[in-house]
C-alpha cells in the first residue's frame, strides 16, 4: 500500500465507481475508509493492479472475495424483491465488497448474521 497515495486510491475508486454509476458522497467515503484501513486498502490497490484478489484481511475468515461472493448470492435474493440495481454491474459489486469489508470490520456479529440469512438461495435449511 505505501507505494500508493492517497490520490491514486481516490482515481481507482472513482473509475468504478463513476462506471458504476456510483454517488460522490459514497465514493469519498470509501476512499478514506480504504486509505484509513491499511489492510484493506492493500486488497484493493492488489485488486486494481492484479485483477485478483489478495485475500489476505480476513474478518471473522471471510475476505473480499468472500464478501463478493455472498453479494452475488444476495443480489439473486434482491432481483426476487424487485431490486435491479446491480445487474451487469460487476465494478459496483466489487466496491461494494470492499465497503462491506470495512463495515464487518465495525461490527462482524451483525455482518456474519446477515451472511447466514440472506441469500438468493431458498432451501429448508435457510434461517
Amino acid at each position: 500500500m505505501d507505494a500508493y497515495d492517497r490520490e491514486t486510491i481516490k482515481e481507482w475508486v472513482y473509475s468504478l465507481g463513476t462506471e458504476g454509476g456510483e454517488e460522490e458522497g459514497f465514493l469519498d467515503s470509501l476512499t478514506e475508509a480504504l486509505w484509513e484501513d491499511k489492510e484493506a486498502g492493500e486488497e484493493f490497490a492488489y485488486f486494481m493492479t492484479t485483477g485478483r484478489f489478495l485475500c489476505k484481511d480476513k474478518v471473522e475468515g471471510y475476505t473480499v472475495a468472500d464478501l463478493l461472493v455472498w453479494q452475488i448470492d444476495h443480489f439473486k435474493a434482491e432481483m426476487d424483491r424487485g431490486k435491479y440495481d446491480f445487474k451487469y454491474n460487476g465494478y459496483t459489486m466489487v466496491l461494494r465488497a470492499f465497503d462491506t469489508l470495512l463495515k464487518m470490520k465495525a461490527e462482524p456479529e451483525k455482518y456474519k448474521w446477515r451472511i447466514m440469512v440472506e441469500s438468493g438461495t431458498d432451501y429448508p435449511e435457510k434461517y
